[in-house]
C-alpha cells in the first residue's frame, strides 16, 4: 500500500526547529525579522500572507505587513524595496505575486538585496544554489527535500524526473536533487514520448500546473511522487473527470463549488510506493521553509553560519 507523505506533520517538525533557533538567537540579542509586502486585494493573496504573518507570530519572528494600495508605481515600490533593505531589524523581504499589471515585478524582485530575498528568486541566490554556494534557495523546491529526507526517502543515485522547468520551482528542485546526487531528467510541455521518461522515475517531482496531468499509464510502481501543483477544479465535467464517486470529494465540491487537484491523476498514487496528497502535501511545508529562510538569513547576515 502507498505511503503518504504528510505535509502538516512534517512542516510542524520544521516549525518546531525554527522556533528553537529564533530562542538561541534571542540569547544573543537577535530577532529574525520579516517584512511582507502585499499590494492591493487579491482575496488568495490575502489568504496566503496572513498564514506567512501567523507563523511568524507562532514562531516568534518579528513580521510587518505593509500593503501599497492597487495603483501603486513601480517607482514606488522600488523606494519601499531600498528602505527596507537598509533597515538593519529586516532579515527578510517578501513580495506577494502577483502584483498587478502596471508593476515592473521582475525589476522590484532584482531590487530586493539577495542576503535578505527569503523566496530565493534573486538571480544572484539562483547563481549561489547552482554553484553549490551557500544560498537561500526557493522555498517549495526546498520543502521538497525536506519531504524527502525526513521520509527516509533515498535520493543519493536514483533517477529524479522533473515535469516543469519554471524557475520558481521546476529548475531549482532541479538544481536541488542533483547537489542530492539524484541523476536528474527535467521535462516540459514539449517533451517527446514524455510518458517514457516518467516511467524511468524513482521519484517525479509534477510541477507543470496542469490538473492531472500525470497519468496512472505514466508512473512506475513503486515511484515516489511528489504533487507540487495545485489546481482547482470548478466544473462538474471536470469533477467528474477525477473524481466521480468519492464521496469526500463530493462532499466538499457541494459545498464550495470546487475542489483542489494536483498535477499527478489521484488514482496514479495507488502505484507508487510513496506520494504527497493534494492538499496537505508539499503546500504545506512553503510557509514553514519560509520562516526557515527568515531565520538564516539573519545568521548569515551576521556571520552566525
Amino acid at each position: 500500500m502507498a505511503r503518504i507523505l504528510d505535509g502538516a506533520a512534517l512542516a510542524a517538525a520544521i516549525k518546531q526547529e525554527v522556533a528553537e533557533e529564533v530562542g538561541q538567537l534571542a540569547t544573543r540579542g537577535v530577532r529574525p525579522g520579516l517584512a511582507v509586502v502585499l499590494v492591493g486585494h487579491n482575496p488568495a493573496s490575502e489568504i496566503y500572507v496572513r498564514g506567512k504573518v501567523q507563523a511568524s507570530a507562532e514562531l516568534g519572528i518579528h513580521s510587518e505587513l505593509i500593503t501599497p494600495p492597487a495603483e501603486v508605481t513601480t517607482e514606488e515600490l522600488h523606494a519601499l524595496v531600498a528602505q527596507l533593505n537598509a533597515r538593519d531589524e529586516i532579515d527578510g523581504i517578501l513580495i506577494q505575486l502577483p502584483l498587478p499589471p502596471q508593476i515592473d515585478s521582475k525589476s522590484l524582485l532584482d531590487a530586493i538585496e539577495p542576503a535578505k530575498d527569503v523566496d530565493g528568486f534573486h538571480p544572484v541566490n539562483a547563481g549561489r544554489l547552482l554553484a553549490g554556494r551557500p544560498a537561500l534557495a526557493p522555498c517549495t523546491p526546498a520543502g521538497v527535500i525536506e519531504i524527502l529526507k525526513r521520509s527516509g526517502i533515498p535520493i543519493a543515485g536514483q533517477h529524479a524526473v522533473v515535469v516543469g522547468r519554471s524557475d520558481i520551482v521546476g529548475k531549482p528542485v532541479a538544481i536541488l536533487l542533483l547537489h542530492e546526487n539524484a541523476t536528474v531528467t527535467i521535462c516540459h510541455s514539449k517533451t517527446r514520448n514524455l510518458g517514457e521518461v516518467t516511467r524511468q522515475a524513482d521519484i517525479l517531482v509534477a510541477a507543470i500546473g496542469r490538473p492531472g496531468f500525470i497519468t496512472p499509464e505514466m508512473i512506475k510502481s513503486g515511484a515516489t511522487l511528489i504533487d507540487v501543483g495545485v489546481n482547482r477544479l470548478a466544473t462538474r465535467e471536470e469533477f467528474d473527470r477525477f473524481f466521480k464517486g468519492n464521496e469526500k470529494r463530493e462532499a466538499a465540491f457541494a459545498k464550495r463549488g470546487s475542489v483542489v487537484i494536483g498535477d499527478i491523476d489521484p488514482r496514479a498514487f495507488d502505484l507508487s510506493g510513496a506520494y504527497t496528497p493534494v492538499p496537505g502535501g508539499v503546500g504545506l511545508l512553503t510557509i514553514a521553509m519560509l520562516m526557515a529562510n527568515t531565520v538564516r538569513a539573519a545568521k548569515m547576515r551576521r556571520g552566525f553560519e
